[in-house]
């Protein structure tokens, strides 16, 4: 689907469907099949390098314009948005997740009892310090880093020193063994520095945070070091996956970025793929609705059948008003993309919207089988819950409800829906036993919540 923040989507259902986000800390996770199958293409390869199941590891899209990654513990590589705004080529990105599978690998982020009190702190912006947060967080992060949190910093630093060196040593193996060139993540380290020397700030002697941490410059030398010798070095980078990247860069743009801002960087005189990708987003969060469907007809034009510009076509018509219209764009998105749990729920949303009760039935059947497939889906949830409640069903709207709730942080409202669908289904069925689940669930949240 198209970026959409979830909870904007359940209070209003006006927000642009398919990229979705929930609440991690203070940021939110944005949620796109695009996107997301993209970045499991690009980790696949380095995954299974590190020993991994790539079924077991998930590569995360954070709503942070700064220029981090980091992990925090698990099996999951966090990748904020401003780090794919930051690079130019899908190999500097792999090079990061590389670098992060190392963390993994390594168990730091289980191991580091210092991130506790910097638990803002990512693992690449600790490369530049300052720099990396005045990219992209404003003057506010950069007077926390320089002012406010270094005791926390260093202790966190101090811990992480020698994870760093191994993380970068392992994650040059796993582009070594994936058969990916170096060269990515040496022009992002060095794009790094860049960063730092634009912004004018050096190491001071003494200053905590940059003593406990090899400096940029050091690290670039190492790593060249160590990728020139890999035969992997001058392998190309894959152009396919570098076309699927730039378009997904200037997706992610017109989505998040000030519009005036995206026409500038991708102005109408630009006729290229990625410049309709992202004049699109950016009217369509206009209400240019107009504008927005003249870009998606361009993107079409170019391929009629991409499941993405059908799915971004349907989402267009359904937010005009136009959801019959949008059926029959968003059922070949979701057909061509095998039901693609996110794709899917755009579309079961429209079958409602369309207020014919006789797609009810079908939109049901498309929801559950989207939440089966990925129930981390808050808003495929609330949209199946509505059909229970509308069949009179209220014990399954209740669960889908508390479903819902616990995914968006509302444990309160979770532990009193799941209350009253447990009250209300068979007992032992899988159903309530699900219900009890998400009660238990919600009251430890709670409990820990008051224990703080």
């Amino acid at each position: 689907m198209p970026f959409a923040r979830i909870a904007a989507v359940l209070l209003s259902f006006l927000a642009l469907l398919g990229w979705s986000a929930v609440p991690a800390s203070a940021q939110s996770i944005l949620r796109d099949a695009e996107t997301e199958a993209l970045l499991k293409d690009m980790a696949k390869p380095l995954i299974t390098a590190a020993g991994l199941n790539p079924n077991h590891v998930d590569i995360v899209l954070i709503n942070d314009s700064s220029v981090n990654a980091f992990v925090a513990g698990g099996q999951a590589v966090y990748v904020n948005s401003g780090l794919i705004n930051q690079a130019d080529t899908a190999a500097e990105v792999q090079g990061v997740i590389a670098h992060e599978l190392g963390h993994v690998t390594g168990g730091h982020a289980v191991l580091n009892q210092g991130a506790r009190p910097a638990s803002n702190i990512s693992i690449l912006s600790l490369l530049l310090g300052a720099a990396a947060a005045a990219a992209g967080a404003g003057e506010a992060a950069m007077g926390v880093i320089m002012a406010g949190q270094q005791a926390a910093m260093g202790k966190y630093l101090a811990y992480n020193r020698s994870q760093e060196a191994s993380a970068d040593a392992a994650g040059a193996q796993y582009l070594s063994a994936a058969g990916i060139s170096g060269r990515g993540s040496l022009e992002f380290f060095k794009k790094l520095q860049n960063l730092e020397f634009r912004y004018g700030y050096r190491p001071q002697s003494g200053d905590e945070f940059y003593s406990t941490h090899p400096l940029t410059g050091d690290r670039i030398q190492t790593l060249q070091d160590v990728y020139e010798k890999d035969p992997a070095w001058t392998r190309p980078d894959d152009p396919k996956i570098q076309q699927r990247f730039v378009r997904i860069k200037a997706k992610l743009f017109g989505y998040l970025a000030e519009p005036r801002d995206v026409f500038r960087i991708y102005p109408e005189t630009d006729n290229s793929v990625p410049a309709h990708y992202a004049r699109a987003y950016a009217y369509h969060r206009q209400s240019q609705l107009d504008r927005a469907r003249a870009e998606t007809d361009a993107l079409l034009a170019v391929n009629a059948a991409d499941p993405y510009f059908l799915e971004l076509r349907g989402q267009i018509l359904l937010e005009s008003g136009q959801a019959a219209e949008a059926l029959v764009p968003l059922r070949k998105a979701t057909e061509l993309t095998g039901y693609q749990p996110l794709i899917a729920t755009l579309f079961g949303h429209a079958l409602i919207a369309t207020e014919d009760q006789t797609h009810l039935a079908e939109a049901q059947t498309v929801l559950k089988n989207a939440v089966a497939r990925d129930r981390e889906n808050p808003f495929a949830w609330y949209q199946l819950g509505a059909i229970y409640a509308a069949n009179g069903d209220m014990p399954r709207a209740r669960l889908a409800s508390a479903e819902q709730q616990s995914l968006t942080g509302q444990m309160d409202a979770a532990l009193r829906s799941a209350q009253a669908a447990e009250a209300g289904l068979p007992s032992g069925s899988p159903d309530w036993l699900r219900a009890q689940d998400i009660e238990m669930q919600a009251r430890a949240e709670l409990e820990r919540k008051k224990g703080r």
